[in-house]
């Protein structure tokens, strides 16, 4: 059974619309097709740094990112439930994963943190992108839990009980503390989902 240890942080209501507003730039961004690309809407492009990467990222499994962070985003507020993955009644941080993997890219991955940590490839820290999984010890054992990268060291979670889907910095002092490591969900890392 997976169970994450409740933490000391509060939630952040500015934080929220930033990465809702974030979230709808990388959609539309995603959809965008400039008509001519002249060098200086180029060189523009290549600062974006994050917004570029977001439509790169999950062909490993053959979805986009921005797909995976969109349906994630479209979770802040869901209360967190022991042992739940549903979007009626809440999820735990593994559960939360686990459903968001299923249905965006039709792929199905074990239900606790330590077993998706077990089950899928390991990554530096450097190399994270958005859609890829972050792990924390906050049950003082390892991959006690989960979260999705959504980018700029930023990634969205079930928290713990009494909270909601939220989205928290990689940065801060507890998170750094506890980092466990990263990983990339393969499609090979999956069950395939039963139909």
């Amino acid at each position: 059974m997976n169970l994450c240890r409740p933490f000391e942080l509060e939630y952040d209501p500015a934080m929220r619309i930033f990465v809702l507003l974030a979230s709808l730039l990388l959609a539309t961004l995603a959809h965008a097709t400039p008509a001519i690309e002249d060098e200086s809407h180029s060189a523009a492009k290549h600062d974006r740094g994050f917004l570029a990467r977001i439509g790169e990222v999950g062909s490993e499994v053959g979805i986009k990112a921005s797909e995976l962070v969109s349906n994630a985003m479209d979770l802040l507020g869901v209360p967190y439930r022991r042992g739940g993955s549903s979007f009626e009644t809440g999820f735990d941080c593994s559960g939360f994963v686990r459903t968001l993997y299923q249905q965006t890219a039709g792929l199905l991955l074990p239900r606790s943190a330590a077993q998706q940590a077990a089950a899928t490839e390991k990554i530096d820290r450097a190399d994270l992108q958005p859609g890829d999984l972050v792990f924390f010890n906050t049950m003082r054992r390892a991959f006690s839990h989960v979260g999705i990268y959504i980018g700029e060291g930023k990634f969205i979670h079930a928290p713990k009980p009494g909270a909601k889907v939220r989205v928290d910095d990689m940065g801060g002092s507890y998170w750094t503390r506890r980092f466990d490591g990263a990983r990339r969900v393969l499609a090979e890392n999956s069950t395939p989902p039963e139909g």
